[in-house]
């Protein structure tokens, strides 16, 4: 599951957000669309949402009224609307928060930093004998600790947060690197061997991080 999904039109606030938020540990998807955040979140999840309001297309307010349907996930507004029915109809449609543009970017991510602290007290990600710690961004094996980069510590951390789920390699090269890297995707073959010759009893026959053949990876 996405920890933060950014709705947000303008491509400079976006990717500020976006690397800023990355940096501080948590996994981002961005997209400029009311359709496609809806997607994204049917598709993936996603532990809050910043949203803004004037989108093309559905708006800010209807994508918060649909995410509310079926989920409960925290959603803040973030619009250069200041009026007061704006701020009132993101409120009834559903957002937990409703903060005006232009904001401070350190009081936004103390906001974001108390969602998680509060909601997602569980620091830990248990699969099997594999222990994650995300406030540590450490993974230890049978309690052993495993020295890890922190793109393979990642990369092992979207697997877990997935497990059962096969996840293209086109998304995962993408949520990893980021869609504009100009890593190539051969770089995340390599990652995910170095992840088996660290997690797998024998990495040529992987019992955990599987190969689903023609398609991506999936943890087990």
């Amino acid at each position: 599951m996405t920890d933060i999904l950014i709705v947000e039109d303008n491509s400079e606030i976006s990717k500020l957000l976006c690397d800023l938020l990355r940096a501080e540990g948590f996994t981002v998807s961005c997209t400029d669309s009311g359709e496609r955040a809806l997607d994204l979140f049917d598709k993936y999840g996603a532990r809050l949402v910043l949203l803004d309001i004037m989108l093309p297309g559905l708006d800010g307010f209807g994508v918060c009224e649909r995410i509310r349907r079926t989920s409960d996930a925290p959603i803040f507004i973030l619009s250069a609307r200041t009026d007061k029915n704006d701020k009132l109809n993101g409120l009834i449609t559903g957002a937990d928060d409703y903060i005006e543009k232009p904001y401070d970017i350190d009081l936004l991510l103390a906001k974001i930093a108390g969602v998680f602290r509060r909601r997602y007290s569980l620091d830990e990600l248990k699969c099997g004998e594999l222990t994650l710690n995300r406030a540590e961004r450490t993974a230890s094996l049978s309690g052993k600790p495993l020295e890890m980069t922190a793109k393979e510590y990642e990369l092992l951390l979207l697997l877990c947060e997935n497990i059962g789920k096969t996840l293209t390699k086109e998304y995962i090269f993408s949520y990893i690197w980021g869609s504009d890297s100009e890593s190539e995707q051969q770089t995340l073959t390599v990652h995910i061997k170095r992840l088996r010759e660290k997690l797998e009893r024998d990495p040529k026959k992987p019992e955990h991080i599987q190969t689903v053949w023609g398609v991506g990876y999936k943890f087990v």
